[in-house]
């Protein structure tokens, strides 16, 4: 009976040994297996990069116009928010895709690029980033001009309107497709992509 055991424990040792991974190699994956991410790092790090990234981005857009926009014209504002837009993603893309666009995440999210879960966030991430931005271009300068309603001033009549939506929206289609083939898209996405969607929005700013 004692050799039946000793043969039965034996058969069992050379199964953990001889297996097909022994406790050694076990204990290598385990340690080789990278740690689970943390919902910080998951959902709250990402809406926290959005709001911030898109604060920068209103806020350095903004200030190249606030004071003189009658005699700043496109070029201006155009260049600042490209490179506004195309640094900040180079930063922070890494973190949270680098939208700062609530066009831009809902674009992602039909590719599946982004979480439904993230969806919603970002926007409201997104939104009061802008509002924090344009506050604080608000309070820095000395002196600015009251700019209400200052983006529809090419708008003088309401036939104007369904031509100027026309546009918007092919512009917008525009950048969508810049990021969503040039970061997202795997066949597709280059190094480049934060430069390439930053010459975007300053082509946009010129051509609307």
């Amino acid at each position: 009976l004692s050799i039946y055991h000793h043969q039965q424990s034996s058969l069992e040792m050379s199964d953990v040994e001889f297996g097909r991974m022994t406790i050694k190699e076990i204990k290598m994956e385990e340690k080789q297996r990278p740690p689970q991410s943390h919902w910080y790092e998951l959902y709250a790090q990402p809406c926290l990069v959005e709001l911030l990234g898109s604060a920068f981005f209103i806020f350095i857009g903004c200030a190249s116009v606030i004071e003189n926009v009658d005699g700043t014209g496109r070029l201006q504002p155009a260049i600042a928010h490209g490179l506004a837009l195309g640094l900040t993603i180079s930063i922070l893309g890494n973190i949270s895709g680098g939208h700062f666009n609530p066009a831009v995440s809902l674009g992602a999210w039909l590719i599946g690029g982004l979480n439904l879960v993230l969806v919603i966030p970002y926007w409201i991430s997104q939104l009061c980033g802008g509002l924090i931005g344009a506050t604080l271009v608000m309070a820095t300068p000395d002196r600015y001009v009251n700019t209400t309603g200052a983006a529809f001033t090419g708008i003088v009549s309401d036939t104007q309107v369904p031509s100027a939506l026309v546009g918007e929206i092919v512009m917008t289609m525009f950048l969508v497709l810049a990021v969503c083939m040039g970061a997202i898209n795997e066949k597709t996405r280059t190094p480049l992509a934060p430069f390439c969607i930053g010459f975007t929005v300053t082509a946009d700013i010129l051509a609307g």
